[in-house]
């Protein structure tokens, strides 16, 4: 063989490694983009609008629900309202322009969002009403049973006085949904224990200091009263303020809900009478899993979904149990669920035991 004939086989040779080589890389990055792409799944964006942080339970759903949501594969846009209806809305026109895919909210007026919800579900999002009813086409309200909040409020109170007591209703926001289911179911109990409603308001954007500044201008009211019913634990505060202020803490008998952690300390302390306690905890996650699901399957499936009726509107529902708290349930429910630590509850009775 000749050398050019060599050379040539040679030649021939090195271009056939090439080509290979080159096919086979070629081959290898076709193959991968596939897997990169199969793998990278878009996150689920989901736009939280607070009425406000004022209430001391929020910040705990908030922490919960972010969480959650997280763990689960979704990012939380956190918003917070203020108490103003009108900055509620531009956040809602926020998360509308944004294209995320699902808006909860704690809304400061049930009545006044089903224009912009509508907006909203135009767009395809879904709209989750979190722990407040929404008087629009929502795609799901999540809350605690609140006419057994009023009930359990009611029963306390109806188990310490004898017929023909005497009460003060010192309500929420009057443009929260929750609180007339809160308030009659309350009615109810007073009228079947025969116990007198001597007078009732609401604190607008649930401002606790209303029901202070009720009470210094009602003082006889306060006076004839035998117990006070508060439409939360900041306004049961704001209440005992004033009772303590005319050496009447103790005397009358006080509930709230939320189960504060300043609303447990005066249980032990004995100044308010109980409190309503709402696993905020188990609400939230429930809240986050079922806001996901019906992003990634447009519906919700559970035993625990029912239809709440909203205006003219049925509504898919989730309503969780409440639970009473006095002082002598506080270890047991507050406690040993690790809702607030023992040290903090008994912060003010330094020989409280155990």
């Amino acid at each position: 063989m000749s050398r050019i004939s060599r050379l040539k086989k040679v030649l021939i040779g090195v271009v056939l490694c090439i080509t290979m080589l080159l096919t086979a890389c070629s081959s290898e990055k076709i193959g991968l983009l596939p897997v990169e792409s199969a793998g990278t799944e878009k996150k689920i964006q989901i736009g939280m609008s607070f009425d406000s942080f004022v209430i001391e339970r929020w910040q705990r759903d908030r922490d919960v629900f972010v969480s959650t949501a997280k763990a689960l594969g979704a990012e939380v846009n956190v918003q917070n309202a203020n108490g103003i209806i009108e900055e509620q809305r531009k956040q809602i026109e926020y998360f509308i322009e944004k294209g995320v895919d699902a808006i909860v909210i704690v809304c400061i007026d049930s009545y006044g969002l089903s224009d912009v919800i509508s907006k909203a579900h135009q767009a395809g999002i879904k709209v989750i009403a979190y722990d407040r009813s929404i008087d629009a086409d929502i795609d799901l309200y999540i809350s605690f049973d609140n006419s057994a909040v009023g009930r359990l409020m009611g029963n306390a109170i109806a188990d310490k006085l004898e017929e023909n007591g005497k009460v003060l209703m010192l309500g929420g926001s009057p443009t929260d949904s929750n609180v007339p289911l809160v308030e009659n179911a309350f009615r109810e109990c007073m009228e079947e224990k025969n116990i007198q409603i001597l007078d009732s308001m609401h604190c607008e954007n649930w401002t606790a200091e209303l029901a202070a500044d009720y009470l210094y201008m009602h003082e006889e009211l306060m006076n004839e009263a035998d117990a006070i019913m508060c439409g939360n634990d900041n306004i049961a505060g704001q209440v005992i303020n004033v009772l303590a202020e005319k050496r009447l803490a103790g005397e009358k008998l006080v509930t709230g809900q939320d189960a504060d952690l300043e609303a447990c300390q005066r249980l032990v302390e004995d100044t308010q009478l109980m409190t309503v306690y709402k696993p905020v905890v188990t609400l939230a996650k429930r809240a986050a899993e079922c806001t996901i699901e019906l992003v990634r399957n447009s519906r919700l499936e559970g035993s625990d979904l029912s239809v709440f009726t909203v205006g003219e509107h049925q509504i898919p529902y989730i309503g969780m149990d409440p639970i009473a708290v006095e002082k002598s349930t506080v270890d047991d429910i507050i406690i040993a669920s690790g809702f607030h630590m023992r040290e903090d509850v008994y912060l003010n009775v330094p020989d409280s035991g155990k």
